[in-house]
């Protein structure tokens, strides 16, 4: 897998909500870096101002000034733009799924300390899983049945995820163990994966590469080993991928 180099600023953005995120970074922080400066040149202004000098008496009296009322309220207002007008929208962008029938599905489960990818096969059907199947050592670590008809044709993958460009993918997350955070940092997905629910994730990439998915969430002594590659390709070249899946699980279902 050939990394990607972050530099200084943020990812590359390879997501069709991507620029509308990074849109709400880039305000919050020039936000933040306004009332940074302003607060610490008053700050510093009252140091001054009200130095202790021969002559002067400090005074107890409550003074009521209009100029910091009306600067509270334009703060205000510049948070509540944020929220509504940019944050919001973003996010129901971001976190409403597409149905199904308009999306390529895959399950992904996480494990200490791996994402183990599951894809339902030409039939576009998953196939039966099974807590008491699992079985590591046999290269079933989700305990998928195979004696079920949908699962035959069923490709499950371990740190290799691979999907087409241009097409809304819909992930159901899901956890064995602990929490995780699934994170895939040029797509602008982050998102946790509990232990006991599935949880539906989805993004649109732009364009072809390779990549990197990663777990945002210590999730143990070898957090850092669960790191998993991700391949953005044509639609032909996925098909591709898949029809040699195929030929490796079963030749006779090879397409």
């Amino acid at each position: 897998m050939k990394d990607v180099i972050y530099g200084w600023w943020l990812p590359p953005d390879i997501s069709t909500h991507g620029a509308g995120i990074d849109q709400l970074i880039f305000y919050i922080h020039i936000f933040m870096f306004t009332l940074f400066f302003g607060w610490g040149v008053f700050f510093l202004y009252t140091l001054y101002r009200f130095r202790e000098r021969p002559g002067h008496t400090a005074t107890y009296e409550a003074k009521h000034f209009t100029f910091s009322t009306y600067l509270e309220a334009a703060v205000l207002g510049i948070e509540l733009v944020l929220l509504f007008a940019l944050a919001m929208p973003i996010t129901l962008q971001a976190k409403t799924p597409p149905a199904e029938k308009d999306a390529f599905t895959v399950r992904i489960v996480a494990q200490q300390f791996a994402w183990n990818i599951h894809y339902p096969g030409p039939d576009g059907k998953f196939g039966r899983t099974e807590e008491k199947l699992v079985n590591e050592a046999a290269g079933n670590p989700i305990g998928l049945d195979r004696t079920d008809p949908d699962a035959k044709d069923d490709v499950v993958t371990i740190n290799d995820f691979h999907f087409p460009v241009k097409t809304k993918i819909l992930v159901k997350l899901s956890s064995k163990d602990v929490i995780h955070s699934f994170f895939i940092p040029v797509l602008r997905v982050k998102h946790d994966s509990v232990p006991g629910m599935v949880v539906p994730v989805w993004f649109e990439a732009t364009q072809t590469g390779q990549f990197e998915i990663a777990c945002a969430q210590l999730c143990g002594n070898s957090h850092y080993r669960m790191r998993g590659s991700l391949t953005v390709e044509t639609p032909e070249t996925y098909t591709a991928w898949m029809a040699d899946q195929q030929k490796e699980l079963n030749p006779e279902v090879a397409q």
